[in-house]
């Protein structure tokens, strides 16, 4: 599916022209396979099952839309917490020492640059940046290095160490949410289900053909406007809709410049 959100325009032909053209053209199809007379003998009984079997599929959507939905929003909040200890960091460094300041805060610096420039390219993979890990290494080796010199800076270096720890659990679960949120299987029921919902349409018979043409095609397109969304924002780091690093470009921004100080 990756390959999907990543040719968002692709999906879209996919999604909303050529199964759209399909649906409708199945009445047709059914119809000259099949009497007016027998389509409209199972009206009744159809209309029960189909009226079980659309519910039951757009709960399955609907659950679907506001997971992917939840985890978006999740991947947003991360990057805002991980910027957050970013520039949590870049302050209490400000109550340290000329050298350990300066130090510090060039390495979180080099962190937020590299992050910036590698993970987002590689997270549209669905992967993470070696480099990235390497500067977060860097980091916590160059914060473990200060030596407080008495009980207050010492605070300030737990307190460091924490933010750090931080960084890395929002950088981890960034790359969690990068390979995507739906299980193949519930995949297979979300494509599963819109086939049987909207090919069970073509079994119904009305006299007036073209309605139930422009009805079936109506579904259709809502159908699979829905597993669209569900495909832009399956993977929160690739594709048109996507979370930026700008949380993390503010904080550079703002402090960035203060590492040459």
């Amino acid at each position: 599916m990756l390959f999907l959100t990543n040719h968002l325009w692709l999906s879209g032909l996919l999604f909303l022209g050529a199964t759209t053209l399909i649906a409708m053209a199945g009445p047709v199809i059914v119809r000259r396979q099949m009497s007016l007379e027998r389509l409209i003998a199972n009206n009744e009984v159809a209309g029960f099952k189909f009226a079980v079997i659309g519910v039951l599929y757009a709960v399955l959507l609907a659950f679907a839309v506001i997971v992917v939905w939840e985890k978006f929003n999740d991947a947003e909040k991360e990057i805002a917490q991980e910027a957050g200890a970013a520039a949590t960091i870049y302050r209490l460094s400000e109550e340290t020492g000329a050298a350990p300041r300066t130090a510090i805060r060039e390495v979180i610096t080099n962190y937020l640059k590299t992050a910036i420039a590698e993970d987002w390219p590689a997270m549209e993979q669905g992967r993470i940046s070696p480099r990235v890990t390497h500067a977060l290494n860097d980091a916590y080796t160059t914060v473990a290095r200060f030596n407080p010199s008495d009980r207050r800076e010492a605070v300030l270096l737990a307190e460091m160490l924490h933010q750090l720890d931080v960084i890395a659990q929002a950088r981890r679960a960034r790359y969690v949410m990068a390979s995507g949120n739906v299980p193949e299987v519930i995949w297979l029921g979300l494509f599963g289900g819109a086939a049987i919902t909207i090919g069970f349409t073509f079994f119904f018979g009305t006299e007036n053909l073209r309605a139930q043409i422009a009805m079936t095609g109506a579904l259709s397109v809502l159908t699979f406007s829905a597993l669209l969304i569900i495909i832009a924002i399956d993977y929160p780091f690739a594709g048109n809709v996507k979370v930026p690093p700008e949380a993390l470009s503010s904080v550079l921004e703002e402090f960035g410049g203060a590492s040459k100080q």
